[in-house]
């Protein structure tokens, strides 16, 4: 048996790593965590055989996880990530395994394979993990401390490709449902995430949430307007118009009258 630890700070991801690996009788979830220092302990006071460990997660993040661990002390650890191209990069050179949101089960289904076959590896076989794990956030922590000249692409998904696109293209972006639709141009592409996690992913500095249920470009915006005296409107540069939700308005004025 497989003791499976899942770390995602979103409830949705957890219950769709959990609904795949259900279907194996050779694996025990043996626990989620929704952040950091509670993945920390789980994996302190009971370690499990396997750690699927989201990299995006507020205050401690999916690479502070194992330091704080320490890597000699850190199970075997498939790292989850929803588009950050550095870590995928890094992930490549050290053969660090990783999945990438929003996760397939066959690409679940085979790390967790892998998982199994590294779990009864030799002595020798776990010093090279260990090594490429160390050698991982040692790469990490620089790349951390360098300064990034432009902020990282973000990751689109679907048709059986990854599309990198550079954050500055991107209109807005609108919840539906379980999904987020990203509109760029005249264009629009349709994700299986939470706009939570995908507005945490974006530039802070260049989007701005102006309802719970849409993020826009910072840059695009044109005007605000009020329609009926209680309903608000973002009209963009295109004309596109996205509803702003009340509580939202007063950050909006404050950022149009900076740019005066």
């Amino acid at each position: 048996m497989l003791r499976i630890l899942i770390v995602d700070d979103e409830p949705l991801a957890r219950a769709h790593l959990r609904s795949v690996l259900g279907g194996d009788p050779e694996i025990v979830v043996a626990g989620e965590c929704g952040d950091g220092a509670s993945a920390v302990a789980a994996i302190t006071c009971d370690p499990p055989d396997l750690v699927l460990l989201d990299i995006q997660m507020p205050e401690l993040d999916g690479f502070d996880v194992v330091r704080a661990v320490g890597v000699e002390q850190m199970p075997l650890v498939v790292f989850v990530t929803a588009h950050d191209a550095r870590a995928l990069e890094a992930f490549a050179v050290h053969a660090v395994d990783y999945l990438l949101k929003p996760v397939a089960a066959n690409r679940l289904l085979a790390a967790v394979a892998r998982a199994k076959r590294h779990a009864t590896a030799s002595v020798r076989s776990r010093a090279a993990e260990v090594a490429a794990l160390a050698a991982l956030i040692t790469d990490m922590s620089a790349s951390r401390s360098a300064p990034s000249p432009e902020p990282p692409r973000f990751a689109i998904r679907g048709n059986g490709r990854v599309t990198l696109v550079p954050p500055a293209d991107i209109d807005w972006v609108e919840a539906m449902d379980n999904y987020v639709r990203v509109h760029i141009g005249p264009t629009s592409h349709t994700i299986r995430d939470t706009l939570t996690r995908v507005v945490r992913r974006l530039p802070p500095d260049m989007f701005l949430r102006v309802h719970r249920s849409a993020a826009i470009n910072i840059g695009r915006i044109r005007e605000l307007r009020t329609l009926a005296g209680t309903q608000h409107v973002v009209i963009l540069a295109d004309g596109t118009r996205v509803a702003a939700g009340r509580r939202h308005r007063p950050a909006i004025r404050r950022l149009l009258r900076q740019s005066l």
